[in-house]
């Protein structure tokens, strides 16, 4: 088993790899997975020791924060677990409206608590800015809950660099969580930069750009009518097809060292300067106990240099 790894400045120590929880609950976005399937895997991953755990709101809604606190307590688990959900999300009828009003997100933690059954967060994030509110204001009333023992450290998702740097004016965000995987690796031209130089560390999601850097397809794959694979960059075509070539190159660095595409990708990411932490997501308890053997992988120089070329 692997030895935790601080995240960031924080005082957070986890697993290298953890477990992003959107199927948990989650029908809306997967409709097969049951509650007693996503339990399943919450409870692989306690056995697997894998103890970063992130949610959100949005999950559901509130249903996988809800599943996660019930397994928590059932378990009597909570203290083996750093939990990560993520607030700013509410809804007006059945439309989706961002809100980072300080009172609000105060609100919203205290919610969120209640339904993972726990009296304080290991980590929590505003998950999209709103237009309105500064952005160190909102900011701020997570400090004043960090101060108050409630939240151990402070994150930002899906904020621009711009937005970035007003909510981190009075140096109080320690977690950015973005949209970064080989085949977008923008994130290392806008964020990687300011992240470096003000020590924070970064979350990427979307780790397998929808299953393609997991090795999951191949030129024979199809994707039913409507599948909203269809209407990413990453599936059209020409980068299809380009994109399957890189990756059966990445299966060649893995076979060499016995392991699997998917596991070689993690190992990539763990080995960025910026990068503490993954948290790739489950729909079955075996992929929980395979992204962690991501742990083991040990990359040279040369392989890193090797992918880097590969996707550059």
């Amino acid at each position: 088993m692997s030895k935790d790894v601080q995240i960031g400045q924080t005082d957070v120590k986890v697993s290298p790899v953890g477990l992003g929880t959107n199927a948990v609950g989650g029908q809306q976005y997967y409709p097969e997975i049951t509650d007693d399937a996503g339990r399943a895997f919450l409870r692989t991953a306690l056995n697997e020791g894998v103890n970063f755990w992130d949610t959100a709101y949005v999950y559901g809604p509130e249903r996988s924060e809800k599943i996660i606190g019930e397994v928590l307590a059932k378990e009597q688990a909570r203290q083996e677990i750093a939990l990560a959900t993520k607030i700013g999300p509410r809804f007006e009828g059945n439309d989706i409206v961002m809100d980072n009003h300080p009172a609000f997100l105060k609100k919203a933690a205290e919610d969120s608590m209640r339904r993972l059954q726990t009296d304080y967060l290991d980590m929590l994030y505003i998950h999209f800015p709103d237009k309105t509110t500064p952005k160190y204001e909102a900011i701020g009333a997570l400090q004043e809950l960090k101060e108050k023992g409630v939240i151990r450290s402070i994150g930002v998702s899906n904020f621009s660099l711009t937005e970035l740097e007003e909510a981190n004016m009075d140096g109080y965000v320690d977690i950015v969580q973005d949209k970064y995987n080989l085949l977008n690796r923008e994130a290392e031209n806008e964020l990687f930069p300011f992240i470096r130089e003000k020590a924070l560390s970064f979350v990427p999601f979307f780790p397998f750009a929808s299953g393609i850097l997991a090795g999951k397809y191949d030129k024979d794959t199809t994707f039913a009518e409507g599948d909203t694979r269809l209407q990413k960059p990453e599936f059209q075509d020409k980068a299809w097809r380009d994109n399957l070539e890189k990756v059966a190159k990445l299966q060649e660095i893995a076979s060499r060292k016995d392991k699997e595409v998917s596991q070689l990708v993690l190992a990539y990411y763990l080995n960025q300067e910026e990068i503490d932490v993954v948290i790739p997501g489950a729909k079955r308890p075996e992929q929980v106990t395979h992204n962690k053997q991501a742990e083991e992988v040990t990359l040279t120089a040369d392989e890193i240099k090797e992918i880097n070329l590969l996707f550059q």
